[in-house]
């Protein structure tokens, strides 16, 4: 592999890893509001299963960045503090926005690791095949917070604009810091 093969997929892992770190904050979040309450059992239920599936990619790039000696962002601690309160504050505005953030995020992320698919398949193709089946857990996500009423949350173009916004500029920080 090449110097800049080797760059490259640090930067992946390390963007990878960062994002998938924040995803499981952003679920902790928003539990932390819905979980104690029975009307939004059924929706706290949907995001547990949600953040075990960010959990087990999260744990897979823990492995990922030990194996490729890579180091992790140095913006760990802030993406988590602004995950988990991404995650409490879309749940404060309601279940809709809640899923509406979930679509917004899972948006970003599955073109991300498509794009990451399609740049490493000939060279990386065990790697390809680890991001496209992470990137089709995302779709599930996507999907499920489309059928959860995403585009009804109150000002869903701007919220979901903001999000997608936060997440393209995460992604190009995590890359290099």
């Amino acid at each position: 592999m090449t110097k800049r093969n080797n760059h490259r997929i640090a930067e992946m892992l390390r963007v990878d890893h960062a994002g998938e770190y924040g995803a499981v904050a952003i679920y902790r979040g928003q539990q932390a509001v819905f979980k104690n309450n029975n009307k939004t059992r059924e929706i706290a239920e949907q995001l547990a299963e949600m953040e075990a599936e960010e959990q087990k990619h999260l744990d897979a790039f823990d492995e990922m960045l030990i194996e490729h000696e890579v180091r992790p962002t140095a913006l760990a601690p802030i993406w988590n503090v602004a995950g988990y309160g991404l995650g409490v504050v879309t749940a404060l505005m309601g279940e809709k926005a809640a899923h509406a953030c979930t679509e917004a995020v899972e948006s970003v992320i599955e073109q991300h690791y498509g794009a990451q698919v399609a740049e490493i398949q000939d060279t990386e193709p065990e790697m390809a095949a680890t991001f496209a089946q992470f990137r089709e857990d995302e779709l599930a996500h996507k999907h499920t917070a489309i059928e959860g009423g995403a585009h009804d949350a109150p000002g869903y173009p701007l919220l979901s604009r903001l999000i997608k916004f936060g997440c393209h500029a995460a992604i190009k920080i995590s890359e290099k810091i």
